[in-house]
């Protein structure tokens, strides 16, 4: 059921975004992000020097467990979507570290450009001040929370698209890629071109997702982690 709910991830990214807004959210909410005022017993995970606080795993675990309700269709047991929230909790805090080790900054500007695109503060399609700052007050957040939140979520974006930029098709690759689509019934040469660009853009973003695992998977070999499970 866990490779279900990956799959769906994967081939709809709407449904991805929706995914790390949420968790973005939870982050937000409890202040979880570096583990500051975490109790004895109240982390449920380590990865590096970063925490996952309980109370930080409970709300992305409850907005997730609605959200998968809503939208995907299926039964999902409770144990298959905890290990699945703690995984993506676990996967955010190592792109976190890699952003440093990258050295990836995030500039005001950039903040600002992701933040004023977010459908939810705009009004006609247009970010709107005064609807940014309701919608944080009726979530009990301040913009200084809220934005330090968006900050390390743009930190790790970065840093995925380093290691996704730095993957390209060999001229190997790119041939296969064109004789797979040669199709002689096919008389039109503009959709006959655009027919094998297709194919060429899905082996490379097939190849980078692959990079993307196999970076994240590097990182777990080097950093120490634990997850206390019998706390989720």
């Amino acid at each position: 059921m866990i490779k279900v709910m990956r799959s769906a991830a994967h081939n709809y990214p709407w449904l991805l975004k929706s995914i790390m807004g949420i968790l973005a959210i939870a982050f937000v909410i409890t202040m979880g992000w570096w583990g500051f005022g975490d109790q004895a017993g109240s982390t449920v995970a380590s990865v590096g020097d970063l925490t996952v606080s309980r109370d930080e795993f409970r709300r992305a675990y409850e907005n997730m467990y609605r959200f998968y309700k809503e939208k995907v269709p299926g039964e999902f047991k409770d144990e298959t979507i905890k290990q699945f929230v703690i995984e993506q909790l676990v996967d955010n805090r190592l792109w976190l570290i890699a952003a440093k080790d990258l050295g990836v900054t995030v500039s005001d500007a950039d903040l600002r450009e992701m933040i004023v695109q977010i459908p939810d503060f705009q009004k006609n399609g247009v970010f709107d001040p005064e609807l940014y700052q309701r919608l944080l007050a009726a979530n009990h957040l301040t913009p200084a929370v809220f934005e330090a939140a968006q900050y390390k979520d743009v930190l790790g974006n970065k840093a995925r698209v380093i290691v996704r930029d730095s993957v390209a098709l060999t001229p190997s690759e790119i041939s296969e890629g064109q004789a797979l689509m040669t199709r002689p019934q096919d008389s039109d040469p503009a959709k006959a071109a655009t027919a094998k660009e297709r194919v060429l853009q899905d082996m490379l973003f097939q190849k980078q997702q692959r990079a993307l695992a196999a970076y994240q998977e590097s990182l777990k070999g080097k950093i120490p982690m634990k997850i206390h499970r019998e706390l989720l």
